[in-house]
């Protein structure tokens, strides 16, 4: 088990992950222990039947993945990532009604020129 200081988390946060993907990571405010850091790799959990899709949809529903990066991380094919989302009512494109009147004259635009 290795420890870090708060003030050591936050001046090297990446120091402090590379220490949770080894060994559990103590994290010390004023001497008492204060978090647990466990690397997802060294739980395993991602390995578990049905994690990684599950926290891929969530990353990506809370726009903090990409669609792309989340197929990767689900383990599956976009196209098949595309399918899944569609199943659970979560839209894949998500636009204002501005980006969407401007997508729709593009679009009208370039069917008129063709």
């Amino acid at each position: 088990m290795e420890t870090v200081n708060v003030s050591g988390l936050k001046n090297n946060p990446s120091e402090a992950l590379s220490k949770s993907h080894r060994d559990l990571l103590v994290v010390m405010s004023l001497d008492k222990p204060d978090a647990l850091l466990v690397g997802v790799g060294l739980a395993g959990e991602l390995d578990a039947k049905g994690v990684r899709p599950a926290l891929a949809t969530v990353l990506l529903r809370d726009g903090n993945l990409s669609l792309a990066r989340a197929a990767q991380l689900a383990d599956m094919a976009l196209g098949e990532f595309v399918v899944h989302l569609s199943r659970l009512g979560i839209a894949v494109v998500r636009l204002d009604a501005q980006e969407a009147e401007r997508d729709l004259d593009t679009l009208e635009s370039w069917l008129a020129s063709s």
